[in-house]
This record gives C-alpha cells, sequence and structure tokens, in this order.
C-alpha cells in the first residue's frame, strides 16, 4: 500500500523504493517496494517491529543512505540523482536532525551548538527566529551552559533547536525521546508538536513507543519493509492495539 498524507505540498516522498543489504544466502531486503508521501507542516511517526525497515526507511528519504530501487523527493528535488556535494548541500541547507544520541559538541555551550550548522553555511540566524525558537524550547537561561551541565531533557531540546534553527523543509528524528525519562520525553515531544502547528514545521519520526507517536499526525506502519497500516489522529492505545496486531505477522529473523 503506499501511504498517502493530505492533498495539499508534499516535504518529502519516497516512490517504490527497495533497499537490499549483502547478497546470496545474506541477502536481507530491508524496504520492498515503498511509497509513502510526506506532507508539509505535518508531524509524522513512522512505526513498526523491530527489524520492520522503519530506520531504513528515515535514512533513504534524508538521503543518509541510497535506495537500490525507486527515487526519493524532498520538495521538489530528487536527491537520489544527486552528487555527493549536492546532497551534502541539500542535507546541510534544508534537512534537520535529531537522533537518540543527542550529538552535542561537549566543548560548546548551548548557544553555540544550536548556531553550528549555519556557521558552517557561513550563515547568521535571524534574531526574531532565534528568540522564537529559543524561547519555545525554554533554553534562554542555559545557552551559556555545555552539555555536561545540561539534564537528558535540556540536552534534547538543543538539539530541536539545532534542527529548528535553519529553517528546515524537513526534520527527521531517529527515537529523539530514547534517552529520556517520561517526564523529559513529554516536554520534547510537546516542543515537537507545537513547532508543526505553530510554525508549520514538517517532522517525520521513527518511535517504537506509541504515547510518543500519539504526538503525531498521523502513523505509518512497516512490517517486513513495507507499508502495511498508518492511522490519522492517533492515540497511544490505538497505536498499540495496531503494533499488537502486527507483531503476529512479522518474520523475526528481518533487519
Amino acid at each position: 500500500m503506499k501511504a498517502t498524507d493530505t492533498g495539499g505540498p508534499v516535504a518529502a516522498r519516497a516512490d517504490e523504493i527497495w533497499k537490499v543489504y549483502g547478497s546470496g544466502e545474506a541477502q536481507v531486503v530491508a524496504l520492498r517496494g515503498v511509497s509513502a508521501d510526506f506532507g508539509r507542516g505535518r508531524f509524522t511517526a513512522i512505526m513498526g517491529p523491530s527489524g520492520s525497515g522503519k530506520s531504513t526507511l528515515m535514512h533513504c528519504l534524508a538521503g543518509l543512505d541510497t535506495v537500490d530501487k525507486g527515487t526519493v523527493h524532498i520538495g521538489g528535488t530528487e536527491i537520489s540523482k544527486l552528487g555527493d556535494k549536492a546532497l551534502t548541500r541539500l542535507r546541510r541547507d534544508r534537512i534537520g536532525f535529531i537522533f537518540q544520541q543527542f550529538n552535542l559538541l561537549p566543548t560548546l555551550s548551548a548557544a553555540e551548538n544550536i548556531k553550528l550548522p549555519l556557521d558552517i553555511a557561513g550563515r547568521k540566524p535571524d534574531p526574531q527566529w532565534w528568540d522564537l525558537v529559543i524561547d519555545t524550547v525554554g533554553l534562554r537561561d542555559r545557552l551559556g551552559h555545555r552539555p555536561s551541565q545540561l539534564s537528558g531533557g535540556q540536552q534534547q531540546r538543543v538539539a530541536c533547536a539545532r534542527a529548528l534553527m535553519g529553517r528546515p523543509d524537513v526534520i527527521f528524528a531517529d527515537e529523539p525521546t530514547g534517552n529520556l525519562d517520561s517526564r523529559s520525553g513529554a516536554e520534547v515531544l510537546g516542543f515537537l508538536r507545537d513547532s508543526v502547528r505553530e510554525h508549520g514545521q514538517t517532522i517525520v519520526m521513527v518511535t517504537h513507543d506509541p504515547v510518543a507517536a500519539s504526538y503525531a499526525d498521523r502513523v505509518v506502519f512497516l512490517a517486513d519493509g513495507a507499508i502495511v497500516d498508518e492511522l490519522a489522529n492517533p492515540t497511544a492505545e490505538s497505536v498499540l492495539d495496531t503494533m499488537k496486531r502486527l507483531d503476529t505477522l512479522t518474520d523475526p529473523v528481518m533487519l
């Protein structure tokens, strides 16, 4: 099946993408002809049992991995045809990333970590946007602190602010609350949801947590490398029910 978002502009799109690792008896088909649209200004969660291909799909959408067949677009740009330099530029200028490991530089302050991608690109943050993002994540009194002086939730909010600061076309979040306690995780997820609703950001998040997925506008479910279901306006209960059903259908040896 194809996962189709609202009829508005599309921020990211996969068309019949396949990804195969290894060869012969060791071959693993991680993605099997996946097609999905991710609408601009929407929060989408990607879920599935362990080994379903959800992280592979996100990595292919974000240009962190190549596809063997099919095409991937960010906005109107087909990234599967870009060379290394053009792809690096696109990831730097049009894509934001949030990872389970916060990936902050320990020698830099929170403010310096937030500005780092812009500094690398030779750009300066827009003062109004800077103030808006900093106040939204609630870090104004912590900007001079280094990561070791911040809690895990504060470090992840620094990572969220860094991803937002360049106003990317889309932010990809890989288990962004995986290393956080429930309270800090809820704060980060609430911030991500608000960045979509109030600022029109587009977020695609991989998660295994039904509660985290309930913050999204929709959930796309994978099993054995294919899209098998989706939910609009999910609740933790509806996500959990779907996951339980998918667990009975999957092959446990899939990566």
